[in-house]
This record gives structure tokens, C-alpha cells and sequence, in this order.
């Protein structure tokens, strides 16, 4: 059972997009610039770190190196059973899902941005990590502390994250060393995210949220809410609002997961912080990070490896590594080409018909085992045309 996890913010890293330039998928970079009106090629290549870290730059350079990355996987013909994102990852998950379109997707995500930024100029607020101490006891460190102070998010087993004011977070750290805390490592945010720090947030995101076009999803998404998977338009609608203001249940949406059988964890965006509280979390689950084009073989290496006693079998993905999906080069009208069907032998580079005046050609070497578009229907860049068996 493979899932897909999106990261948040705070894994961005200037200069994170320059690996990518060369792939076919970089095209959303472009779409997205168009969409939004500014240039977000530069975001991805040329803007310092400091920058980089202000929400609304970090949430949406995050979110469109996400979509880059799954983009990249789609094309592979790998497909997840179910999906989950920590925080804005929730966003990505949800264009992972069918359930948001790319477009409504950025538009969201800049409007979350904006209004997260605007909820920390009104009032400060900071965030830490607490490390070697138990869930419970952390919410005790909180609630023995005067200012304001919550849990933010639970990350992982012996790994749970404080907001609130500088002084909340300051009193809750030192009550936290005291009940046998290793190590608590203050975060460089300019907010209190996750906490009621970001109540003025929420009419704006709610107004952006009502003009989006959320449709049933295709597959579960596990909510950072109550950490269960959700497919309803109409709940997502009020999840992502009162996600701002709760917390990330990231350890016990990973717990859910294993429970409902997943064994094989990939996330898609940039860093790995995902994957290792899941290596720490599910211990008997494959965890990989995809963030570069080289990792993509790593999936499939991954992908390919025989299942055993201890991982099972996999589930949820659409192909497997022996299989391959030939995609649209352009936006237009499929017309096949003569004798191409089912069984039929392809060598690289054999044409499979035409996108108006774009031919569609075989990257592999491999035999046909169905056309996934029919004549005269109209097609969108990246959609699948073919699928067939790698020899």
C-alpha cells in the first residue's frame, strides 16, 4: 500500500528548484507564473534564503516543487492507494487526490500565505521543538506556563513542536527540560502557526476556500485534524479552515496509516523531513524521499523490489516498474496513428499518433497494452496516452 506525503514549509531551500530546470515537468513552473502573475521561476532559482522563509514564499515555493515533483512521479505511471500532507502539504495532497485543481491549488496557497503573514504582523509569535519527551508531558509543560502556549504539532514518537508568544514558548521550554526533555530547539518562523495565534487568518482563507472548486476526492487523504482519511468535497471545505488554528496529528496520522496497512512511504517535494519521522514512526514500512530527478529511479528500484513478510504486497500504485506510461506533449486533438493497438511492439521513439501537430512518440522500448485516449479526444499537456509493458 503505497502513500504519498506532501511537505510544509520550512523544508524550502533556496536554489531548490535548479535540479529540475531540464525535466519535462518544469512546464508548471511557467503554467503557475501565468496563473499568478509573477515570476515564480525566480522563487525557485533565485531567491535568497531569508526571503525564502517568509510564509507566503516559503508556503508557495513549497507547494509548486511538490507539484513538480508528483508531476514527475505521474509520469513514471505510479500512483498512491492514499495521501497525507503536513500543514500546507495538505494542499498538495489534495491536487494529488483529483480533489483541487493545480490552478485552484496555487490560488489557495497564495491566499493562505498572505493571510498567515498577515495574522503574524499582528501579533508575535515564535515556535520550538521539543525532542525525548513524551506527548503527554509536553501538553503538561504547556499548561503549567501563564502566557500563551500550545502544542503546534506531534511530528513524531519523542518529537512534538510548541507556539505561542516568545514568553509562552520560553516558559514551556524551560518547564519541558525540567520533566525530562533532551533537547529543545527554538525554530526560525516569524509565527505561532497551528495555534490560535492564527484565528485572523481564517476569514480570509475561508473566503478563498469558498470561491475554490473542491470536487470528491479520487483517493483517502488523512487530515492533520483528527489524522482519518477524508474524500467528501464538503468536508475538506471545513478541514482546511480549522486547520490553521489546530494542530498537526502528523505522529498519529502516520500510526493510522500503518494500522490501515501502508508499507510503503514516499514524499514528493523538497528535504526528507517526512521521511524520517516516518523511518522513526513505522518501522516496518519502505520510506523514500523524492526531491531530485535522480530519485525518481530510486522509486523504481523501490517499486521493483520483491515484497516480503514484512512489507507485504504493494498496493496503489497505477503501474509497477516493469510498466510505463507514455504521456501528451502538447494540448490539442489525439488522432492514433494507423495499425498502433494493443500488443503492438514499440521501439523508442515510435510514433503513436499526433496532438494536433505534435507527434506523440514512444520514450521505451516495450509492448502496448492499451490507448488510454481515444480519437478526436481532446488532451491536456502530461495527460496519459498509452500504457505499456517495458521489455
Amino acid at each position: 500500500m503505497i502513500v504519498f506525503t506532501f511537505p510544509g514549509q520550512g523544508s524550502q531551500k533556496a536554489g531548490m528548484g535548479e535540479h529540475w530546470q531540464q525535466h519535462p515537468s518544469w512546464e508548471l513552473v511557467s503554467e503557475a507564473s501565468s496563473v499568478l502573475g509573477r515570476d515564480l521561476e525566480g522563487l525557485l532559482l533565485h531567491t535568497g534564503a531569508e526571503e525564502l522563509t517568509r510564509t507566503d514564499n516559503a508556503q508557495l515555493a513549497t507547494f509548486l516543487m511538490s507539484l513538480i515533483v508528483l508531476d514527475a512521479v505521474e509520469r513514471l505511471g505510479v500512483e498512491p492507494a492514499v495521501a497525507a500532507g503536513h500543514s500546507l502539504g495538505e494542499y498538495s495532497a489534495l491536487v494529488a487526490s483529483g480533489s483541487l485543481a493545480f490552478e485552484d491549488g496555487l490560488h489557495l496557497v497564495h491566499a493562505r500565505g498572505s493571510a498567515m503573514l498577515a495574522a503574524t504582523t499582528s501579533r508575535a509569535g515564535t515556535m520550538a521543538a521539543v525532542l525525548g519527551l513524551d506527548d503527554d508531558d509536553v501538553e503538561v509543560a504547556c499548561a503549567r506556563c501563564e502566557s500563551d502556549v500550545w502544542v503546534a504539532n506531534y511530528n513524531a514518537p519523542g518529537q512534538v513542536v510548541i507556539a505561542g508568544s516568545p514568553e509562552g514558548v520560553a516558559d514551556a521550554s524551560a518547564v519541558a527540560k525540567e520533566l525530562g526533555a533532551k533537547k529543545v530547539m527554538p525554530m526560525a518562523v516569524s509565527g505561532a502557526f497551528h495555534t490560535p495565534f492564527m484565528e485572523p487568518a481564517r476569514s480570509a482563507l475561508r473566503a478563498a476556500i469558498d470561491t475554490a472548486d473542491l470536487r470528491e476526492a479520487e483517493l483517502p487523504i488523512y487530515a492533520n485534524v483528527d489524522a482519518r482519511p477524508h474524500t467528501a468535497a464538503s468536508e475538506w471545505s471545513s478541514l482546511l479552515g480549522a486547520q490553521l488554528c489546530s494542530p498537526v496529528r502528523w505522529r498519529q496520522t502516520l500510526h493510522n496509516l500503518g494500522d490501515a496497512g501502508a508499507n510503503v512511504v514516499v514524499e514528493l517535494g523538497p528535504g526528507g523531513v517526512l521521511t524520517g519521522m516516518a523511518k522513526r514512526t513505522l518501522t516496518g514500512a519502505s520510506t523514500l524521499s523524492v526531491s531530485t530527478p535522480g530519485d525518481l529511479d530510486r522509486l523504481l528500484s523501490l517499486l521493483a523490489m520483491p515484497s516480503d513478510s514484512s512489507h507485504g504486497i504493494h498496493e496503489g500504485e497505477h503501474l509497477f516498474a516493469t510498466e510505463r506510461m507514455v504521456v501528451s506533449p502538447a494540448a490539442g486533438v489525439f488522432t492514433p496513428a494507423p495499425g498502433v493497438g494493443s500488443g503492438f511492439e514499440l521501439s523508442p521513439g515510435c510514433v503513436l499518433g499526433t496532438v494536433g501537430d505534435h507527434e506523440v512518440r514512444s520514450p521505451f522500448h516495450g509492448t502496448l497494452v492499451n490507448m488510454l485516449a481515444v480519437e478526436g479526444e481532446r488532451v491536456t499537456p502530461s495527460q496519459p496516452i498509452a500504457w505499456l509493458r517495458s521489455l
